[in-house]
């Protein structure tokens, strides 16, 4: 069955295509960005239930870059050991791990911090406020990715996924309903991604793995389609060794959500870049995973609020579909 198999990313072999994909969880109650109890918890769990690939939570590049207080961060070296035992811990179960790193943007909600966007346009929010990000602010963002891929090498991630997704700083430079500067990060919306991505490289393992989350859509007239990221990711899919496909966040409206609601967009981004793809959106279901995989219209599919209602799903799936040698060896005599 397809669904259990191994596939590669780059050099990294994933055990199965199923995928926890990064979660906010808000559990950082000493507002410091450093991972505690709860989400060594959290991760390790999924690797034990044997999720193949596990993707750390939105973790802040700066303080200022964090969604809220409560959020993981990668801007300083006192963060790498809490995440080092995570990956120690998930590693030892034989998944793969992978940290998003994030930057908020006009979308953090940090308190007391001077907050950033590429133009002077809020986020419906009238409690914060939201300034234009100078070039030295939009450097120190640059240098800011640069520096936690560094720390999350030392920390032993398998992989990086850079978030140009859900509204986030890079979705909005990318955006022309967000972005509207006239200098070169209004006239080239991707320059941002593109120097991000430059400063990664420079630093991160060769051999190890990189890829995006992307908004095929901001489901807003106006805004980015699927199109334009088909464009960007054909001009330079060597930086990229597989794209997550999702959607929306960069404002508020209204999106008709659905169970797979948005694998058609993975299915787009594979078959006209060629490149590997994450599915993800409401997937509830072994019967949508198993189409997906077998329809190729991803190589991976994320489990998202199943995992978080059942740690245990890829483990309840095999025994369902009848796959052996999936359950964890602690957890036979349940499955029995």
């Amino acid at each position: 069955m397809k669904l259990f198999e191994a596939a590669k990313i780059k050099n990294m072999e994933v055990k199965n295509r199923f995928v926890m994909p990064p979660m906010c969880m808000y559990q950082v109650d000493k507002q410091d960005g450093i991972a505690n109890s709860f989400h060594k918890a959290h991760y390790i769990s999924r690797a034990i239930s044997q999720v193949g690939l596990v993707i750390v939570e939105s973790t802040g590049v700066l303080d200022n870059g964090r969604i809220t207080d409560y959020d993981l961060g990668l801007w300083d070296d006192r963060q790498i050991d809490g995440l080092k035992e995570i990956v120690g811990g998930v590693k030892r179960e034989g998944s793969k791990i992978a940290v998003q790193l994030n930057h908020a943007g006009r979308k953090s909600e940090t308190k007391d911090l001077r907050h950033i966007g590429p133009s002077k346009i809020s986020f419906n929010n009238d409690e914060y406020t939201y300034e234009e990000a100078s070039i030295d602010e939009i450097n120190e963002v640059i240098d800011a990715f640069k520096s936690a891929a560094i720390r999350a090498d030392q920390a032993g991630f398998d992989a990086i996924e850079i978030h140009a997704a859900h509204g986030y700083l890079i979705n909005q430079f990318i955006s022309p309903l967000s972005n509207q500067r006239k200098d070169e990060y209004g006239k080239d919306r991707f320059l941002l991604l593109k120097k991000i991505v430059e400063a990664i490289q420079e630093v991160w393992p060769k051999d190890k793995a990189l890829w995006l989350r992307i908004s095929a859509t901001d489901y807003i007239e106006g805004g980015i389609e699927v199109a334009d990221w088909i464009n960007f990711l054909n001009e330079n899919k060597d930086s990229f060794d597989l794209v997550s496909v999702s959607g929306g966040g960069l404002a508020n409206t209204t999106i008709n959500a659905y169970p797979g609601y948005m694998l058609n967009f993975a299915k787009q981004i594979k078959e006209a870049t060629g490149l590997m793809t994450i599915g993800v959106g409401l997937i509830t279901s072994s019967d949508m995973a198993t189409y997906a995989i077998e329809n190729d219209d991803c190589d991976f599919v994320a489990f998202g609020r199943e995992l978080l209602r059942n740690p245990n799903l890829v483990m309840d799936i095999a025994k369902e579909r009848e796959v052996e040698g999936i359950v964890h060896q602690a957890y036979n005599r349940a499955y029995r």
